[in-house]
């Protein structure tokens, strides 16, 4: 029988594992690119996020938290497997670290892709929050979107995984009138809070002009920093809280099937 000896050196030589960076928040920040939007949308939407994660009273809810810092990533998505890191997990910890991740958002812009899956975007956000290098105090995923489900497995299967790995889903409903498409719903707020949000104070902030995008992307970004706001903030105009009962929350998979006998569309 051969012994391997192996010297207590090679041991004290292994790189150790580096401990989970503790942090208050880790924030998936899932954004939609699906061809729905056009190139002027996509910039706004980079320009949007940038400005909102830039400004004063995000970097200053940051600050003032219990560990000074979060951990956020920046992904595009559209459908079903299509997701684009364009930050990848990083942490922010005061206004340099915050303009930093704006300057990379607006460097380049990239283009749209096919198809729209929620579920994907979640699924993808429940994994990277899953495996990343930090421990949250919170743990969020924060979907955009102009459009339902229509790709991937049903929105609920992958909103009700995320729940239950403890992660709370807010969303931000793009109702603009340059985003409707023949894809689109009139009451894709309603589908939000019915079929996407989950998870204590989970919250809906609609958004019906890209003039107040940035305003909403950053009302919406304190409210996942620090929770509820105090009354008087910032007054949401949104919905809270997530079921299904009595809303179908298969109405995109089956305007897709519709459509496609119509248009002919694969």
């Amino acid at each position: 029988m051969r012994i391997f000896v192996i010297p207590l050196l090679a041991f004290l030589a292994l790189p150790a594992a580096a401990d989970p960076v503790e942090v208050d928040v880790e924030l998936a920040l899932m954004v939609d690119v699906s061809r729905s939007m056009g190139p002027m949308e996509l910039e706004l939407q980079r320009k949007g996020y940038a400005e909102a994660i830039a400004s004063d009273e995000v970097t200053r809810v940051i600050e003032t938290s219990f560990t000074g810092r979060i951990a956020l990533t920046y992904v595009e998505w559209a459908g079903d497997g299509l997701q684009r890191v364009v930050v990848p997990w990083t942490i922010v910890d005061g206004p340099e670290a915050a303009q930093a991740i704006a300057d990379q958002l607006t460097a380049t812009y990239d283009y749209g892709m096919r198809r729209t899956s929620v579920s994907g975007a979640i699924r993808f956000a429940t994994y990277e929050i899953e495996n990343n290098d930090f421990i949250g105090l919170r743990r969020v995923i924060d979907v955009s979107g102009d459009g339902p489900n229509n790709d991937g497995r049903p929105v609920t299967m992958a909103r009700d995984a995320a729940l239950e790995a403890g992660i709370v889903i807010n969303g931000l409903p793009l109702m603009t009138e340059d985003s409707t498409s023949r894809w689109g719903i009139d009451d894709l707020d309603v589908y939000y809070e019915r079929c996407v949000i989950g998870g204590p104070g989970a919250f809906v902030v609609p958004v019906t002009d890209w003039a107040d995008f940035p305003l909403a992307v950053r009302r919406k970004l304190v409210l996942e920093l620090v929770g509820p706001m105090p009354e008087g903030l910032w007054p949401v105009q949104g919905r809270t809280g997530a079921t299904e009962t009595g809303y179908d929350c298969m109405i995109g998979e089956k305007l897709r099937r519709e459509r496609e006998l119509i248009y002919g569309e694969p």
